[in-house]
């Protein structure tokens, strides 16, 4: 601000006057009265009415025109107890709310997840012991006392449990006067990690590249380390030591994952490294913990973070250091509400807290890949796996050449190698991205075909449930015995395979051997990690799963990885789909001999020549990386170009087309910025809406967040059941 807003801005407050941003789609703050005797300061967050309702707010930044006489306006009802909002903090939400063209209060209601933590948390009662003895001694009173003679102040159970007695002995002992009623602060949600817990056991290219790390870090200031490393490389262990600087200078951590749920096996690395387990932050957790977390990372008492995307809005009282492991991974992305890529926020947050980030992958976004070599980040390569374990041979089956027996869906060039692996005791992993049993079903006397009736989609078929389902809206129905169409009976036939029809084909082959399926929608987040736990101990054979099995896991026995349709992900119309691809299979092979037993690949292919195949299995990732930056280059796509994704949908066909067509009138002429469409979105119809899509295309400094808002200003306006999503830099185009 300059001197002469500063100086209105302390006049208003002196008023008692000051902006409230709501965590609601409101284009500005609004303006509240402060009560005699509440003190608020910019960040501070309040209780406000808003029509009928009292709703959260934050007092922010900016002036008021003082347009509005403060006696008519509505007064603050209360100022929780809580440390303010900071001001780098209140700078960014600002910085996403403009950049992804979002109302900034429902950018702030991603930093007010836990209403409840705005009050400070109750004291707890705890006892200590006095002079006092009691009349008569037995010999569990005296274990208690002699437990609790060390000046320290105890919970009653904790107390009884130390002491190996029940609560009632506690009980008699505070009727006696033996132990007095303190109140304490509540116990952390996780102890403090200790830098210093275990040494690093780093070595060769791994010690290098934590040293050249460790510069950056040390150096202070802004800046963005990308560790570009193959699978079992010992990345996580680089990024500890920064980790480890970072709490030595007395400031918090947060490290983002893509599946924070089903990273057991991350959070028991990190307690092995520092002592204790980092706080979780994502949506499985238990409100009550959820409120601790907020509150105690506010407050610095919690000093490392493991977080989904969300946790990049928790409000740190000292941030120091971002970690993104997987940083290319699409589940970033939210795509809901305000749409963002949390790697791309969580840099912003970096450099406007002036603190190092560190992104992390073994394949890196093309975009995180062009900074490093136009040198926007320091490059950190690690080409080796640790302790010089091999990367596992990978080869590609030609399905032409080697087709499977009819019915089937695994060559027997696989199964004669899970055969071998299951042979000598190791673990076989077959890897399929599509969950059920079989992803259509239709007639085969009327071929008539189940689909949603919701959506432009096929209806999947679960057998396991005995479902047929919608993977979009979740309409499901009981798997029917006859066709709805012509009413034939056992005529029905399952089309193509869903990891549950290849668990079906592999118990066929290998009756006595124990599988596991892995799939999001076989099991919760708890059954999850004891199936991943068990698979980590050797307790299966062979594991069939989607893309949850390419999440960073150590499966010490795994060295046999089959990909049954390593085409899947090249059939559509995504510019991301040959880097997705070439991602999402190079991070499962790299599931195999991560402990240094010779492990195999393989990938069953009708497209054995595809640049992406041939850049697997040949290891050469700098040869595609090579080409796809080219090619994104001569298209002008990211990082070279812009894009936007506008869908607009109603309960009508028509009134989608309509209004979609009326943004495309309304959008202004500017040089360097085309739009493509109206046309129909490729899933058509969601929850029964219909939707079509703009793409709106410009070059690398197009002020694309300008024309988008001119356009959705001068189009028509929603009326009806017209809805408008808009995304700034889109990861799908469905």
């Amino acid at each position: 601000m300059t001197e002469d807003s500063t100086d209105l801005f302390d006049d208003l407050f002196a008023r008692r006057v000051v902006p409230v941003l709501v965590p609601m789609p409101a284009p500005k703050p609004y303006s509240y009265a402060v009560p005699e005797g509440m003190a608020v300061e910019p960040g501070s967050i309040v209780q406000v009415p808003l029509g009928p309702r009292q709703v959260l707010g934050v007092v922010w930044d900016g002036i008021d025109d003082g347009s509005v006489d403060p006696k008519k306006l509505k007064a603050i009802t209360r100022a929780f107890d809580c440390p303010p909002l900071a001001k780098d903090m209140r700078t960014f939400l600002d910085w996403v709310a403009t950049y992804t063209v979002s109302p900034p209060g429902l950018v702030a209601r991603m930093a007010l997840r836990a209403p409840a933590a705005f009050d400070p948390e109750p004291m707890i009662e705890g006892l200590r012991l006095t002079d006092m003895r009691p009349e008569r001694m037995t010999s569990a009173r005296e274990r208690v006392i002699a437990t609790a003679d060390n000046g320290f102040t105890w919970t009653r159970s904790g107390l009884a449990h130390a002491a190996g007695t029940s609560s009632s002995v506690i009980d008699g002992l505070t009727a006696q006067g033996v132990f007095e009623t303190v109140f304490m602060p509540p116990p952390p949600v996780v102890a403090l990690p200790d830098p210093d817990y275990v040494e690093h056991r780093l070595e060769g290219p791994q010690k290098q590249a934590a040293l050249d790390l460790l510069e950056s870090v040390d150096a202070g200031g802004f800046s963005v380390s990308l560790i570009d490393g193959i699978t079992g490389s010992g990345k996580t262990e680089v990024y500890f030591e920064a980790i480890a600087a970072t709490l030595k200078a007395g400031k918090q951590v947060l490290i983002l994952l893509p599946e924070i749920a089903l990273t057991a096996s991350f959070l028991e690395r990190f307690q092995d490294r520092f002592g204790s387990k980092p706080a979780e932050w994502h949506s499985d957790l238990a409100p009550r913990t959820r409120e601790k977390v907020w509150r105690q990372v506010t407050e610095g008492g919690v000093r490392v973070v493991a977080g989904a995307r969300s946790a990049l809005f928790l409000p740190f009282e000292n941030l120091g250091l971002i970690v993104v492991d997987e940083e290319h991974d699409p589940a970033y992305k939210q795509e809901d509400r305000v749409f963002y890529n949390a790697r791309d926020m969580a840099v912003v947050r970096a450099r406007i807290g002036e603190f190092p980030i560190v992104l992390v992958s073994a394949t890196p976004s093309v975009e995180s890949r062009v900074n490093g070599d136009l040198g926007r980040y320091n490059p950190i390569h690690l080409p080796t796996r640790f302790g010089d374990a091999a990367l596992p041979d990978l080869g590609l089956v030609d399905m032409r050449k080697h087709p499977p027996e009819r019915g089937g869906f695994l060559s027997p060039i696989l199964l004669r190698y899970i055969g071998k692996a299951v042979e000598r005791g190791e673990q076989a992993l077959l890897f399929l991205n599509r969950r059920g049993y079989a992803p259509l079903t239709l007639c085969r006397v009327c071929g008539h075909r189940f689909q949603c009736p919701d959506c432009s989609s096929w209806l999947v078929e679960h057998r396991f449930r005995g479902q047929i389902q919608c993977h979009h809206c979740g309409y499901a129905q009981k798997t029917p015995e006859s066709c709805p169409e012509c009413g034939t009976l056992d005529h029905l036939v399952a089309c193509g395979p869903g990891v549950e029809r290849i668990a079906e084909e592999v118990d066929r082959h290998f009756p006595d051997a124990r599988t596991i399926v892995l799939s999001s929608d076989l099991m919760g987040v708890k059954r999850l990690r004891l199936e991943l736990e068990a698979i980590a101990k050797g307790e299966a054979d062979i594991v069939v799963g989607t893309q949850l099995v390419a999440k960073g896991h150590n499966f010490p026995m795994m060295t046999f990885v089959g990909i049954v349709d390593a085409d899947i992900g090249l059939a559509n119309g995504d510019p991301r789909a040959a880097e997705r691809t070439f991602q999402l299979l190079s991070q499962v092979t790299g599931r195999a001999g991560r402990t240094g037993l010779k492990s195999l690949g393989l990938l069953q292919t009708y497209q054995p020549q595809h640049p992406v195949m041939q850049a697997i299995v040949s290891g050469d990732s700098d040869a595609f990386y090579e080409r796809e930056i080219s090619e994104r280059e001569k298209a002008l796509l990211p990082p070279f170009g812009r894009l936007a994704s506008i869908i607009v949908s109603a309960d009508t066909r028509a009134d989608a087309e309509g209004h979609a067509r009326g943004l495309r009138q309304a959008a202004p002429k500017v040089s360097g910025i085309t739009i493509l469409g109206p046309a129909e979105a490729p899933l058509a119809l969601i929850r029964g809406r219909h939707r079509f899509r703009l793409l709106v295309h410009g070059r690398r400094n197009s002020d694309m967040q300008a024309f988008v808002k001119t356009m959705m200003a001068n189009g028509p306006k929603m009326r009806g059941s017209v809805s408008v999503q808009l995304d700034i830099d889109p990861q799908s185009f469905l």
